[in-house]
Formats: structure tokens, C-alpha cells, sequence
């Protein structure tokens, strides 16, 4: 059964909470937006820190995950199917993305860059979609 201890549309989990509240990252403002849209997303995710940042698992199993300090500044949402290689994970991508948001790292693994602002509002409406259709391919 999958894990449920965060759902979809409800607050957060109190750890991912403490540490926004503690987070110094010139993007706060926008990391926050980018996860209630992930919270309100409607999928049953389990939110905690990993990786010094905020993830979120489905089943047990890492699905997102920001990555808050990258080399090219802003921030990044990482798409992938889990910390370990999926059986058959190959070349070819796990979806088709109409959305021109995901930068792939492999087949299995893809990245949403937000460089400001005017980066995240430009993307939000594209976000939920893209994430509901990962989520409904890598279960």
C-alpha cells in the first residue's frame, strides 16, 4: 500500500515546514509556490527532507526532489523514478513531454530549471500536468 502520510492538497509535512522557515535561498519565495503546487497536485505524496532538500515520494519511492543549490543559480526540480535503476531503464524517455519544461539527464531522470520569478510564473501552468503524467509513468 502506498505510503500516505502527506497527501495531495493538505499542508506539508512539519519537517519540509521547519526547514523552508530556515531556509536562506534568494528564490524562497518561489521554491514555495513551485511545492504548494506540488502539495496541490493531487497525487498522495509522502513530502520529507532528503538530500539536504525538500522530496517526495509515492509507494516508498523518490519521484521529486529539488535540488536548491545547482551551478547555473536559480533552482531545479528533479523528475526521476527512484534512487535506485529502474529494471528496463534504458535510452528512451519514460514520457513524451509536451510541455518543453524537462531538460533529460537519461531516460528515467529529467530536470525542471527556474532561473527567477518571472521563470516560475511563466511555467506553473505547465508544472502540475507535467508532474501528474511522470507520476502516472513511473508508478
Amino acid at each position: 500500500m502506498a505510503e500516505m502520510d502527506t497527501f495531495a492538497g493538505l499542508p506539508g509535512s512539519p519537517e519540509v515546514d521547519e526547514y523552508m522557515s530556515k531556509l536562506e535561498h534568494p528564490l524562497k519565495r518561489e521554491i514555495a509556490e513551485v511545492r504548494t503546487l506540488i502539495l496541490n497536485a493531487g497525487i498522495p505524496l509522502t513530502e520529507l527532507i532528503k538530500w539536504n532538500a525538500p522530496n517526495y515520494r509515492y509507494d516508498g519511492e523518490d519521484r521529486l526532489t529539488f535540488n536548491l543549490h545547482g551551478k547555473r543559480g536559480g533552482f531545479r526540480l528533479v523528475f526521476h523514478c527512484g534512487a535506485k535503476v529502474r529494471t528496463g531503464a534504458g535510452k528512451a524517455r519514460l514520457i513524451e513531454d509536451g510541455t518543453g519544461l524537462l531538460e533529460w539527464a537519461s531516460g528515467d531522470r529529467a530536470i525542471v530549471q527556474f532561473n527567477d520569478a518571472n521563470d516560475v510564473q511563466a511555467k506553473k501552468e505547465r508544472l502540475v500536468p507535467l508532474i501528474r503524467k511522470w507520476m502516472e509513468a513511473a508508478i
